[in-house]
């Protein structure tokens, strides 16, 4: 039995901090786990420029609700579940995601959660579990699943590469380069090609 893991943006939705950061004129907010691996040091970035522009979670939200997933993203996901089982581990919040996972068709997604005050500012946030990804797709392995992982950033490279096959998808060039052994795709096509050929491996 297979359970494919997928990252959510980058992979199946944009990123959401580079469009909050378009929106809100705020440069500094283009930065991601493409850029910085250590999620935890660029979450207290973020929200310390945040804190220090007045902005919560309401002016993020406004953002998000006029984000579409990628094009493709939703044709891809409902063939994949037609054929095997697929969960999207990330580490965004819940706060954030439900408004994208309406227009994705309600997939499962397993992610984290914010610290909001009364005023709307968000003050903090709680991770599900520590190395999420990874732990998340060993604890499926401990329950007979075979995995296979995909994503784009550094975050998601130690789930990558802990399952049967894991994928790269839209990822940067530096981490194409510094990873030469992952397979990297650039279409829903090439990924799906590659999920349905991992399946058939002994």
């Amino acid at each position: 039995m297979y359970m494919v893991c997928l990252d959510l943006e980058g992979v199946l939705v944009p990123e959401i901090w580079i469009a909050f950061s378009e929106a809100s004129g705020i440069p500094e907010l283009r930065r991601t786990t493409r850029d910085e691996p250590d999620y935890d040091k660029l979450m207290r970035w973020r929200l310390g420029i945040l804190k220090e522009h007045g902005l919560g979670l309401k002016e993020i939200q406004e953002t998000i609700a006029r984000i579409d997933p990628l094009p493709g993203a939703k044709e891809f996901l409902d063939e994949l579940r037609s054929c095997t089982q697929a969960v999207i581990i990330s580490d965004t919040f819940t706060e954030f995601a439900s408004p994208l996972m309406k227009k994705l068709g309600w997939p499962t997604l397993l992610c984290n959660s914010l610290e909001v005050a009364g005023s709307g500012e968000i003050t903090g946030f709680n991770m599900r579990i520590a190395d999420s990804k990874l732990s998340t797709v060993k604890a499926f392995q401990s329950v007979g699943y075979e995995t296979i992982a995909v994503g784009d950033s550094y975050n998601d490279l130690a789930m990558i590469k802990a399952g049967k096959s894991g994928f790269l998808f839209r990822s940067t060039e530096k981490i194409k380069a510094d990873y030469p052994e992952l397979p990297a795709f650039e279409t829903y096509e090439e990924l799906m090609a590659g999920i349905r050929e991992a399946m058939k491996q002994p």
